[in-house]
């Protein structure tokens, strides 16, 4: 492919992402609204983003290795048609039901969509330098949707109608359709007969999708509850069949070769530590600034703007520097650093905090998600062949999800649990509620200063020469 055209592909495929990690976000602000409008209970609330994460994060493994075996560029258009019509059927909801079955579409054509885009890009930007730049300009785009779901969130509900927050995603999605036709390259994927694995694949997906469906109910019963137990009991008895199944099968669903990569495998547990523990920035500040400054909706996502700047501005225009000077497993321990150093800085915010001294130094250091989130993807994706980068795109994206749902569970339930016990000590609300996030925050610590011994231990510069043969370029092109 020429230099234009690789550009318009890697436009498409943040676009895609962009799409995705806004509808994250967004929907996050417009819940109170869905509930008054809809008539839900707290209870039936959650599977407004429940219904989305067990299909989207119990999907994406799948997704990603039929990616492979049947063209990444078809399930990619497919995922996104699907994404985009479920957004029309939720926007259009008129009840809790057919919102959450929307909710839930959407998750299918997410995963079908994001498994692969990380597969598509390092078949397309092969040689390091380069790729680190298109991964670079890819994880911005990641930042700023973020930061513009929240704002939008707020700006399109209180103007307009929470409706407004889905059918925002019809123009994109139409778009990114319209322009991935012409400028993805095909492929005619392996063929279903190279990994066929009917009994693989039931195995994987129910066993994810237990696994995430428990883990966000951990809040509602706890722990050790009878329930939460037996389920993810039966959770990891369904993925350990998985990899039995996947060391005898003739034709696996995931050739384990893949983890045989210490930089794979490392990256995969770095990936899902840091992630757990940047739960309590993108959401428990966030809780924070409403639930104790008294901040609204539109001024939450105005104060963590710089946030999303700095890790966009560092993603963008610093990391892919210097990961080609310093090597990427040191770009990625800079920017655990510097988040574990956020997140210390958290565990001191008073009841009356100023915005100036006590939370935008946060978002400043927050700029270290700028260097590690590349550096992760980038390792995670190195050991990608030709022929099984979809799955590695899909193995990538789906730790990112179980991190992120294990954030959710343990970050929040540690929060509630110290809240209560400050409550019932005498402590002021404010105070109470203070407490809890501080000792969210100091988990989120620990989580990433485990990432950074993982780091320290596992993961290694990758040379030139360790690069798969099957995906290194004849002539590499700048970007």
């Amino acid at each position: 492919m020429s230099f234009h055209s690789r550009r318009t592909a890697l436009a498409v495929l943040s676009t895609s992402a962009l799409m995705t990690i806004l509808d994250g976000s967004i929907v996050t602000v417009a819940m109170p609204a869905i509930q008054r409008d809809l008539g839900f209970s707290a209870a039936g609330l959650s599977w407004v983003v429940n219904a989305y994460l067990l299909a989207f994060g119990g999907l994406l493994l799948l997704a990603g290795r039929l990616g492979d075996l049947l063209g990444r560029r078809t399930l990619f258009l497919a995922g996104n048609a699907v994404f985009t019509g479920a957004s029309l059927l939720a926007g259009a909801a008129t009840g809790e039901g057919m919102l959450i079955a929307a909710r839930f579409l959407q998750g299918v054509g997410s995963a079908m969509a994001s498994s692969v885009v990380l597969g598509i890009l390092v078949t397309l930007f092969t040689e390091p330098r380069e790729r680190a730049k298109a991964i670079a300009v890819f994880s911005f785009t990641g930042a700023a949707g973020a930061s513009i779901g929240q704002v939008l969130g707020g700006v399109l509900t209180d103007v307009l109608s929470w409706h407004w927050i889905f059918f925002i995603n019809l123009p994109i999605g139409l778009a990114t359709i319209a322009l991935a036709l012409p400028a993805l390259p095909a492929d005619r994927g392996l063929g279903l007969a190279r990994g066929a694995d009917v009994t693989g694949a039931l195995l994987v997906t129910s066993g994810l999708m237990l696994g995430i469906y428990t883990v966000v109910k951990v809040e509602e019963h706890g722990w050790l509850s009878g329930r939460t137990l037996a389920f993810g009991a039966v959770s990891l008895a369904l993925l350990a069949g998985f990899f039995v199944r996947q060391a005898t099968a003739r034709t696996p669903l995931m050739p384990l070769r893949v983890l045989r990569s210490r930089n794979v495998a490392g990256a995969n547990v770095v990936q899902m530590l840091s992630l757990s523990a940047m739960f309590a920035f993108q959401i428990i500040v966030a809780l924070y600034m409403q639930k104790v400054l008294g901040y609204g909706a539109l001024e939450t996502g105005l104060a963590m703007l710089p946030a999303a700047v700095a890790i966009g501005g560092v993603s963008l225009f610093v990391s892919a520097r210097l990961s080609a000077r310093f090597g990427t497993p040191a770009v990625l321990l800079a920017g655990l650093v510097l988040l574990l150093a956020a997140m210390g800085w958290l565990t001191r915010v008073p009841v009356h905090a100023n915005y100036v001294t006590d939370l935008l130094p946060v978002m400043l250091l927050i700029a270290g998600g700028g260097l590690a989130l590349p550096a992760l993807t980038a390792l995670g994706m190195s050991a990608a062949r030709a022929d099984d980068a979809g799955l590695a795109s899909g193995l990538f994206n789906t730790t990112q999800q179980i991190g992120m749902a294990l954030g959710v569970a343990v970050l929040s339930t540690l929060a509630a649990s110290r809240t209560q016990e400050l409550r019932a000590g005498g402590a002021a609300e404010a105070a109470a509620l203070t407490g809890g996030y501080h000792l969210a925050f100091a988990t989120s610590a620990g989580l990433l200063a485990a990432a950074v011994v993982v780091a320290l231990i596992v993961l290694r510069r990758p040379r030139a020469a360790d690069a798969p043969a099957a995906v290194r370029p004849e002539q590499p092109a700048a970007l």
